[in-house]
């Protein structure tokens, strides 16, 4: 692919997927045999693929500190980002500081985030981190790895989120999607999300983590869905040692395409300026 998106196989159009790629005839990437450097080779050429078509690709839960994003990834267990999206902007009215939070009732807080399911346990996180961020830390969200994971409801995933988006200090974000691809292309057999962020880490420049967990979890979200990747839409496909495993006709495939690669609307009511399709609908609108 060139710099304005474009390949040897077709245009991108406005907001959706290059052209599809037919698997060529030769052996299958990732099969028995590969060598650690032809692993190493592929993985970084699918994160230059990704990166030309997912040139906008971004955290996509809305936030504007580093609070507003602790809060938001710990809402998004469970639910989609669109969801968590839609409630935090009562939330954050009500309680924008975790001295806020800290002091709230938490049946009021239960009320608030209620949509986004596990109501009661994510109350408690939400209140206990910002109690700790209020005694243990002046208020401010600490930006080490160690210091979050401390924190009530804060896992390594949820960390990695922060310290990425929040203070740019690189990391892999393995949720759902990223275990699902990064397995799929081979690139680990492990299914510890800690053993897996390690393995995948040894592939890649410290320099890409974050943004390559931008990608692959795009990409996930938009057409390698787990129960019927859209694999004849896949820009990946010469080099995914699981195509086949969904739908392989462009025309079948061109139909599973969520978000804008479908031309539906994102996850974030205030996506990025560079974003292709359009915003999400706020709770209560009739697109919600």
């Amino acid at each position: 692919m060139n710099a304005t998106g474009n390949s040897a196989d077709g245009e991108r159009g406005a907001g959706g997927p290059a052209k599809p790629v037919r698997k060529p005839a030769r052996a299958r990437p990732g099969a028995a045999g590969e060598s650690r450097t032809a692993l190493v080779r592929r993985a970084r050429k699918i994160n230059r693929e990704l990166g030309e078509v997912y040139y906008y690709a971004h955290p996509e839960l809305d936030f504007e500190n580093p609070f507003e994003l602790l809060v938001a990834t710990v809402l998004s267990a469970q639910t989609t980002d669109l969801r968590v999206n839609q409630t935090t902007p009562r939330l954050f009215a009500a309680y924008p500081t975790p001295a806020a939070m800290a002091a709230a009732d938490p049946a009021r807080v239960e009320e608030l985030i209620r949509p986004t399911g596990f109501f009661r346990n994510k109350t408690k996180s939400l209140i206990g981190l910002s109690t700790a961020l209020r005694d243990r830390f002046d208020g401010e969200v600490p930006g080490r790895l160690e210091d979050l994971v401390s924190l009530p409801g804060v896992g390594r995933k949820t960390a990695h989120v922060v310290l990425g988006n929040a203070f740019g200090k690189p990391g892999i974000t393995v949720d759902t999607h990223f275990q699902r691809l990064v397995r799929r292309w081979e690139w680990t057999e492990q299914t510890d999300p800690d053993k897996i962020e390690a393995e995948v880490g040894e592939l890649f420049p410290k320099k890409d983590w974050t943004m390559l967990s931008h990608r692959v979890i795009f990409h996930g979200r938009r057409i390698c869905h787990s129960r019927k990747p859209a694999c004849g839409a896949c820009p990946i496909a010469p080099l995914c040692p699981s195509y086949g495993e969904g739908e392989t006709d462009p025309e079948k495939a061109k139909k599973l395409l969520k978000y804008e690669m479908g031309g539906y609307p994102g996850q974030r009511l205030k996506p990025p300026a560079d974003y292709p399709g359009p915003p999400a609908p706020a709770a209560g609108d009739p697109a919600g």
